[in-house]
């Protein structure tokens, strides 16, 4: 069945088949309209692709830095790695005694802390979304990461079954 909407003249209501815009009472009209609205695009294309893209999403060198890390083809592989080697299954929740699928690898020391980590397989883990967001917060006070914070001198905590006892403390 074709593609039919409303005629454009005002007031008529007899429907037309795409990709006419006036029925055949009104379809002198048809020419003039695609005549405005190539007018009307010409002028308005600037206007719309002038702001395309140019949102930045870190503003300074070392977040655009860590971020484009996750762009590279290193990290895409290191991510497939382990993934398999985990299974898909979140070692946070594996920990608890929980098996939840996941698809997100963590850095479990996190490279805004320690950057010579972060292509480390040993320091990457399969993390599922509701673990991440409780990890988040707790390297957000423990660590002193994310926007704001200024990093705290610790000492660094590999081991996913000790995070996961001082993740739920909080």
């Amino acid at each position: 069945m074709p593609r039919t909407r409303r005629c454009h003249y005002p007031n008529c209501h007899e429907m037309v088949t795409f990709p006419d815009h006036y029925c055949q009472q009104h379809h002198e009209h048809e020419a003039e309209y695609l005549a405005s609205r190539q007018r009307w695009t010409r002028s308005h294309d600037k206007h719309y692709t002038h702001k395309y893209n140019t949102v930045t999403r870190y503003r300074n060198d070392t977040k655009r830095q860590q971020y484009n890390f996750y762009r590279t083809r290193q990290w895409s592989h290191l991510r497939q790695q382990v993934l398999e080697r985990d299974h898909y299954l979140c070692a946070y929740c594996k920990v608890q005694g929980v098996i939840t699928p996941a698809k997100t690898v963590d850095h479990i020391i996190p490279i805004e802390f320690d950057e010579t980590l972060k292509a480390n397989v040993v320091n990457l883990a399969v993390i599922c979304g509701s673990c991440h967001r409780a990890k988040t917060d707790w390297e957000q006070l423990y660590y002193g990461t994310g926007q704001g914070n200024e990093l705290q001198s610790v000492t660094p905590i590999n081991d996913v079954s000790a995070i996961v006892v001082l993740m739920n403390k909080e």
